[in-house]
């Protein structure tokens, strides 16, 4: 049996709800070692790591990881929010009681970390010194050293932390075990992975993975589920899937702060980490605060500020290169410290790939994410070399346009909060919202397509509130009057707007090509929107908001065909008509959604009958 006191002791942890912490759970799993961990151990785990083949060398400082081959991703529907109040069950957040979720987990989870260590992690998500700091801090105890590399670029890792909190007690106590991966049922009636938010708790309990989201536990449980129910229970914040950057106008010495939401493959880690058109460099420069959560609130100042909690990037490789996201490579450069997790890897060379990073490679000496020799492969085989959620982990400090202040503590102040989906048609470039209620109902209306042929939903959206579907701790309706609450406190509210960079012009095969050449470009409508909170720019109003003129958009060096950028800047009256049928459907499921959501969807429902009318009649 571990002697816990004294590693404890040994560690300097003086905390005593975190020891008694430790102690219960080394109790429940029955670990034969204990470790307590700070940043500083980072070179020593990594060390360890590679004697145990856990990672292997990628080149100087980099690392490859492979996970489980049914470890691959999130599992939504094992993903689970618990309280002891049934009125938190929503739509979409899979409620569950705590009681007998947390009881069924701690079953689960006992004598199942023998023969192995449990690594003790205390954690902040938070710059230290934030005002939101007494929700930021936790300790995550898990069995598997990898997550531990992992969470150490993803948080603020070392006890001081735990040290300086006003209320010892308030740290989420976060508990990973991994399980044994091979013999868990995945993807069968006998699955006995679940991964639990106890949120009125406070506590995490995920058991049956060593992948992402699942393990690291400071990042989507904790960053987002349970700061999405403390943000609401506390009334002070609002916790999202958010990117965050920001904007500097060398000319005028303006600075900009924009941050949104996009549903998956919507284009938001791209754009968190966008850099100005080369056209446009000499005047812009774009900074990177974050590419997945933000924490909204309303600071001293009377303005909504926001700040990413996490440390790291924990990006997808498909299709990141130089022309995506060039930001990107320059973080996972050698001696970055980054890990690459379920890409191809040479064992030879020690390099990795996937697809889209650049030309195939040769066959020979590689290896897919499975650990297939390609050679092997039969004639004809075309399955990826890297899982489609192949992933690299680097820290911010990694990132080459991280901006400077993005450990200030006070966060930032928000100019703009936008919303993007991938969508083909209906949706303009950008559309501006200058009313709180239609910015919160646009947010919550927020979607993108899906495989609609096979779903037989022609035209209809997957709709993903606020890109939070996956990660509301409570009910949708009670969301939607938070974030009437917090915005609405501000003295000076950020403007609301939706982007959309994959118009296509369909043609008749139906698959045209897209309007807008996304990238770096995505920083001109950014500018007409921050020009048009400032009064610079007036633009044209329409049914659903307020569309750039062409002479608006800042344009130079950008070679766009004139039709094109008609159509990107035109609303189809009809195809809005039918959206906002869905859009009455889908909010129908939130029941007590507060009333003046309900009256911005009149007001633009109403408004698009009268421009069809006007339309009809000839005027």
């Amino acid at each position: 049996m571990v002697d816990v006191e004294r590693v404890l002791d040994q560690a300097g942890l003086q905390n005593p709800h975190v020891r008694e912490y430790v102690r219960f759970w080394a109790g429940v799993t029955e670990p034969d070692r204990i470790e307590v961990v700070d940043a500083a151990d980072d070179d020593r785990l990594v060390a360890e790591a590679l004697e145990a083949g856990e990672l292997r060398p990628a080149g100087e400082g980099l690392y490859y990881s492979r996970s489980y081959v049914k470890d691959t991703a999130r599992s939504e529907e094992r993903t689970i929010v618990a309280t002891s109040d049934p009125a938190d069950r929503g739509v979409y957040n899979n409620w569950h009681d705590g009681d007998e979720l947390g009881a069924a987990q701690l079953e689960r989870m006992r004598g199942q970390s023998r023969g192995r260590t449990m690594y003790v992690v205390p954690y902040l998500m938070a710059p230290p010194g934030s005002p939101l700091e007494a929700y930021a801090a936790g300790v995550e105890l898990t069995d598997n050293r990898p997550v531990v590399l992992h969470m150490i670029r993803m948080a603020r890792v070392g006890i001081a932390h735990l040290d300086s909190l006003e209320d010892p007690a308030s740290f989420v106590r976060a508990v990973h075990v991994t399980g044994d991966l091979p013999n868990l049922g995945q993807g069968t009636p006998e699955d006995q992975r679940y991964f639990v938010t106890v949120a009125d708790r406070r506590t995490i309990l995920h058991f049956g993975s060593s992948y992402g989201g699942n393990a690291l536990l400071g990042k989507i449980a904790h960053g987002l589920r349970q700061a999405c129910y403390d943000g609401r229970a506390s009334g002070r914040f609002l916790a999202e899937q958010f990117m965050l950057l920001g904007i500097t106008d060398h000319e005028t010495g303006r600075r900009y702060h924009v941050c949104g939401g996009f549903p998956s493959a919507s284009g938001k880690t791209n754009l968190a980490m966008t850099l100005a058109p080369e056209a446009l460099g000499e005047r812009y420069t774009v900074d990177f605060y974050g590419d997945d959560i933000a924490w909204l609130w309303v600071g001293d100042d009377g303005r909504i500020r926001a700040m990413n909690p996490e440390n790291g990037v924990f990006g997808v490789a498909k299709d990141t290169n130089e022309h995506t996201n060039p930001t990107a490579l320059r973080s996972i450069e050698p001696g970055t410290g980054a890990i690459f997790t379920n890409v191809a890897y040479n064992p030879v060379t020690q390099e990795v790939w996937w697809e889209g990073k650049g030309p195939r490679p040769t066959d020979d000496g590689w290896e897919d994410w499975k650990g297939e020799r390609i050679v092997d492969r039969e004639d004809g085989d075309t399955a990826p070399w890297a899982h489609p959620n192949s992933r690299f982990t680097t820290t911010l400090a990694n990132v080459p346009n991280v901006a400077a202040d993005f450990e200030e503590p006070a966060g930032v102040p928000v100019d703009a909060i936008i919303f993007g989906g991938r969508t083909s048609d209906r949706e303009p470039l950008v559309r501006a919202i200058t009313d709180l209620a239609e910015g919160v109902y646009d947010g919550l209306t927020l979607g993108a397509e899906a495989t609609f042929a096979a779903d037989g939903l022609d035209g209809q959206l997957r709709y993903d509130p606020m890109s939070m579907r996956p990660f509301l701790a409570y009910a949708e309706a009670d969301y939607a009057a938070h974030w009437l609450k917090i915005i609405g406190a501000a003295t000076q509210q950020p403007i609301f707007a939706h982007v959309n960079w994959f118009q296509k012009d369909l043609g008749d095969d139906g698959d045209g090509h897209f309007l807008w050449p996304g990238y770096r470009e995505n920083l001109r409508p950014l500018l007409w929107l921050v020009r048009h909170q400032a009064g610079e720019v007036t633009g044209r109003r329409t049914p659903v908001g307020v569309i750039p003129t062409a002479e608006e958009l800042e344009l130079v060096g950008l070679d766009l065909p004139a039709a094109d950028l008609d159509r990107l800047l035109t609303i189809d009256v009809e195809r809005w008509r039918q959206e906002m049928g869905f859009r009455e459907e889908h909010l129908r499921q939130f029941e007590g959604l507060p009333e003046e959501i309900w009256e911005a969807h009149r007001r633009v429902a109403a408004a698009l009958d009268a421009e069809a009318g006007a339309t009809s009649s000839g005027h």
